[in-house]
């Protein structure tokens, strides 16, 4: 299937298999939540979700700002827009000391270059070597404070078999680690992620090994399209659920924030 699918409720508007990821992150983010937001998929799908069904969503940036409302998809956690239509702007130092590390952000939104069976994260090398690897990444910055203090973690990223590997070549992010219980033995005061949202559909952690578990399809993906994309053995749910389409309202949102640009005004 092309990545624009030809499935249509009514008169409802052909989508695209990357709008339909957009859409299903920002469903899962529930209104008044406080969300640590990453540049890139994260941020559009935290915006989407603030301008459709969660008005009150708190769009933390790690640069300090809290409660921004940028008018258009910010280019970097630098962006002018975030401190201009923030509700405040604090230091680094007490974003990280006294609003992420001590656990008063609910959800940490992060995307990744690669993802393993238990949601650890690589945004550093991909190569086998850290000192000449094939592609240096833009690396960890906030992230592995966001994976590890953050209430629940949401991870978004599009499903390959180059993205979603049974080992990391760098480990920058910890998800569960090996599995089980590491986290509580590592002491980590978040609770981890709660589900990576792909393109073909979502996967959930087993609430004992940790595993991801295949949950959810969305329309017109089979599973075993998305074992193909996935470098291990998907384990699957007894019962997979079929992701609801995006609504226009959802298409037309979206499409609207990822036209505008620095200067458009609302």
């Amino acid at each position: 299937m092309s990545s624009r699918t030809e499935l249509r409720t009514g008169d409802a508007l052909a989508w695209t298999r990357a709008e339909m990821m957009t859409i299903a992150a920002a469903r899962a983010l529930p209104n008044r939540a406080t969300c640590l937001v990453g540049i890139g998929l994260p941020s559009t799908a935290a915006n989407l979700a603030r301008r459709v069904h969660a008005p009150e969503l708190v769009l933390v940036y790690e640069s300090g700002t809290i409660g921004a409302k940028p008018d258009y998809l910010p280019l970097s956690i630098g962006d002018g827009i975030l401190a201009e239509t923030a509700d405040t702007v604090v230091g680094l130092v007490e974003m990280f000391n006294y609003w992420l590390q001590p656990g008063r952000i609910d959800v940490g939104f992060l995307g990744a270059a690669q993802v393993d069976r238990f949601a650890n994260i690589n945004t550093t090398v991909i190569g086998p070597s850290y000192d000449s690897p094939a592609v240096r990444l833009p690396g960890a910055g906030g992230a592995p404070e966001i994976a590890g203090s953050c209430g629940e973690v949401l991870i978004v990223v599009s499903q390959s078999r180059a993205r979603f590997v049974e080992r990391l070549d760098f480990v920058t992010s910890l998800g569960y680690g090996a599995g089980g219980d590491e986290r509580r033995r590592l002491g980590l005061r978040g609770g981890g992620p709660r589900a990576v949202i792909t393109d073909l559909g979502v996967l959930e952690p087993d609430p004992v090994t940790r595993e991801l578990v295949l949950t959810q399809l969305h329309p017109g993906v089979t599973a075993a399209e998305a074992q193909a994309a996935t470098g291990w053995e998907l384990v699957s749910a007894p019962s997979i659920a079929t992701t609801p389409p995006p609504t226009d309202e959802e298409l037309h949102a979206l499409r609207e924030l990822e036209r505008a640009r620095p200067g458009d005004r609302r």
